[in-house]
C-alpha cells in the first residue's frame, strides 16, 4: 500500500523542528527513519532545495524554501509527483500562515505544532488518490520533476553526519554547486531594509561631521552579503561603534549617541536574523 506516513516542518539554518505530524508508528523501520530525519535536519543548509533519500521500504522527500524545509516520509512505491505536490501544498500554506520573522526568531521546538491540523487534512487527501485526482492539477509538477528531478542523497553521504558539519559542495542536475563561500542570504525583510537605510544614514551623518563611517559601511556589507564568521564580525563592528561614540562623547549630545548606538544594535540584530539559505527557492508561491 502506498501512503504518506508523516511530515515535518524544519528550519534550515539550525534544524529546529517547527511543526510535525503526531502519528508516528512505533515499528523498527519507522524508528530508523526518525534517525534519518534528524541526520538530514543537520545537513539541510548544505543540500539542494529538492531531495529524496531512499531507506529500503521508505522514502524521505523534502523541499526547502525561504529558510524552511518541508519533509515527509512515505512508502517506497508512493508516486514522486504526489509526494512533491504534497510538500508544495505544505510550503504554500505555511508561508501564508506564518511570516518569516516568526520562523526566524522561534527558539522552542514545535512552536507551530497547530500546523499539524493542516498536515493531517492534507495527508488524508493525498492518501486517497481517487478523490484527489479531480481536485489538483499535477501536470506542472510532473513537468518540473521531469526537467529537474530531485537530488538522490546517497547513504554514504548521509552517514557522515556525526554531529560535525562537513564542508562539502553538492552538485546535481539543474542545481549547480552550493558551497559555504557562495551561499545566498534569505530574502530581506522590511525590518532588514529599514536597518540598511538607518545604517547608511548614520554613515552619512558621520561623514558630514568629518568623522569616519567605516563601521556603518561594514554593517551594510554584512547585512547584504554572506561571509565567514559573519555574526562574529557583526558583534565586533557593534563594539567598534560603541567605542567610537565613547570617543566622540564630548562632540555629541546624549540623544545623538543614543541614536547611533541603537541603530548599530538594531542592524546587528538584523544581521543575526538574516541567515544563509542553501538554495534560492524557485517555487511559484
Amino acid at each position: 500500500m502506498s501512503v504518506i506516513l508523516s511530515a515535518s516542518v524544519i528550519r534550515v539554518r539550525d534544524g529546529l523542528p517547527l511543526s510535525a505530524s503526531t502519528d508516528y508508528e512505533q515499528s523498527t523501520g519507522m524508528q530508523e527513519c526518525r534517525k534519518y530525519f534528524k541526520m538530514l535536519s543537520r545537513k539541510l543548509a548544505q543540500l539542494p532545495d529538492r531531495c529524496t533519500l531512499k531507506t529500503g521500504h521508505y522514502n524521505i522527500n523534502f523541499i526547502s524554501s525561504l529558510g524552511v524545509s518541508y519533509m515527509m516520509l512515505c512508502t517506497e512505491n508512493y508516486p514522486n509527483v504526489l509526494a512533491f505536490s504534497f510538500l508544495d501544498e505544505l510550503q504554500k500554506e505555511f508561508i501564508t500562515t506564518y511570516n518569516m520573522m516568526k520562523t526566524n526568531t522561534a527558539v522552542r521546538p514545535y512552536c507551530f505544532i497547530e500546523f499539524d491540523n493542516f498536515i493531517q487534512r492534507t495527508k488524508q487527501r493525498y492518501n486517497n488518490p481517487r478523490s484527489l485526482s479531480t481536485k489538483i492539477n499535477l501536470s506542472d509538477m510532473q513537468m518540473e520533476i521531469k526537467l529537474r528531478p530531485p537530488y538522490q542523497i546517497p547513504m554514504c553521504e548521509l552517514g557522515s553526519a556525526n554531529g560535525v558539519t562537513s564542508a562539502f559542495s553538492v552538485d546535481y542536475k539543474g542545481a549547480g554547486k552550493i558551497s559555504s563561500a557562495h551561499q545566498r542570504l534569505e530574502p530581506a525583510t522590511l525590518s532588514g531594509i529599514v536597518a540598511f537605510i538607518l545604517s547608511l544614514l548614520c554613515g552619512a551623518l558621520n561623514l558630514i561631521r568629518g568623522f569616519h563611517a567605516i563601521e556603518s559601511l561594514l554593517q551594510c556589507y554584512l547585512l547584504v552579503y554572506y561571509t565567514g564568521w559573519r555574526n562574529v564580525k557583526s558583534f565586533l563592528t557593534l563594539g567598534l561603534i560603541c567605542l567610537c561614540n565613547m570617543y566622540l562623547y564630548e562632540l555629541r549630545n546624549l540623544w545623538q549617541l543614543f541614536f547611533h548606538v541603537t541603530v548599530g544594535a538594531f542592524v546587528t540584530l538584523q544581521i543575526w536574523l538574516r541567515q544563509a539559505q542553501g538554495k534560492a527557492p524557485d517555487y511559484d508561491v
